[in-house]
């Protein structure tokens, strides 16, 4: 066997597991802890590539570019909660049915606007030899920022006042309002953060991804799973589920075959969901 190509499957497939972890990472946020069901979670990430490429296209580096897509589709976020969202907190099928509607006007506003292919940025040609192979530095790039964006976010909402607020907002509205906490600001704070961790992802993946309309279709599916899987402490789990699936349907697409890596995803989910209908985390003792 050699060796330095199990290496370079192995780090890929961190990477591939790290890109699914970026774009899991909003809707932990606004599925997972909000309990609200985004079917537009992919076309917010649509919506974060299309204003980094458009950042990029006015003059932008592309770091910029990044964070100001974030911004953006955070403010979209905020208005999509103030707008639409607020109205139907606890009403599941009826914020199913809204964002289903908001994700077909996102995605033919994105085909009317753009069409239905977009140039990419191009990736960036750094590579890094394992052996006799190379990879691109940008997939290990992807890796440290998947782990720093767990971090962060894991501490804004334990450590941070705001983090308290939010968790207390979401767990009991009534209660948390008798206390003085403004319920519904909170809630659309969270929400727009949400909103921002999909924009980030998307102008993140842009290198690797060129933006489309439907582009957020390759990571929604799998990034619904992921939460669903993570059960109760929806942050860490989502990031075990999706670590550990997408490295391992990734690692099955590189010996095998890329319909074979699906397979395995969506069976390992069907098997793991059976084994703890509640979730692999349903025992954890974490916070969140």
């Amino acid at each position: 066997m050699e060796w330095d190509y199990v290496a370079v499957v192995f780090v890929s497939s961190l990477g591939s597991a790290s890109v699914l972890i970026i774009a899991s990472l909003g809707l932990a946020v606004i599925f997972g802890m909000m309990g609200v069901i985004n079917l537009a979670h992919g076309e917010f990430i649509m919506f974060g590539a299309y204003a980094a490429l458009i950042g990029t296209r006015v003059g932008l580096p592309l770091p910029l570019a990044v964070v100001f897509a974030t911004l953006v589709t955070a403010l979209f976020g905020a208005i999509v909660e103030r707008c639409i969202i607020r109205f139907l907190y606890g009403r599941l099928l009826d914020t199913l049915l809204a964002t289903w509607g908001l994700s077909l006007a996102l995605y033919q506003t994105a085909v009317l606007v753009f069409g239905s292919t977009t140039p990419g940025v191009g990736m960036p040609i750094h590579t890094v030899s394992i052996g006799r192979y190379t990879l691109s530095s940008y997939f290990l790039f992807l890796i440290g920022v998947a782990v720093v964006l767990l971090a962060v976010t894991y501490l804004i909402f334990t450590k941070t006042s705001y983090g308290i607020m939010a968790r207390a907002a979401i767990q009991n509205r009534e209660i948390a309002s008798s206390i003085g906490i403004e319920t519904g600001r909170i809630n659309t704070i969270t929400f727009a953060l949400g909103a921002a961790l999909a924009g980030l992802a998307g102008g993140l993946l842009l290198p690797a991804f060129p933006a489309t309309p439907n582009m957020g279709l390759a990571f929604v599916t799998k990034a619904f799973l992921a939460v669903v899987v993570a059960g109760p402490v929806t942050l860490t789990g989502t990031v075990v589920a999706a670590g550990t699936l997408g490295t391992a349907a990734s690692a099955t697409a590189s010996y095998l075959t890329t319909v074979l890596g699906d397979i395995f995803f969506f069976v390992a989910t069907i098997t793991l969901l059976r084994l703890f209908p509640k979730g692999i985390s349903e025992r954890w003792r974490l916070k969140l």
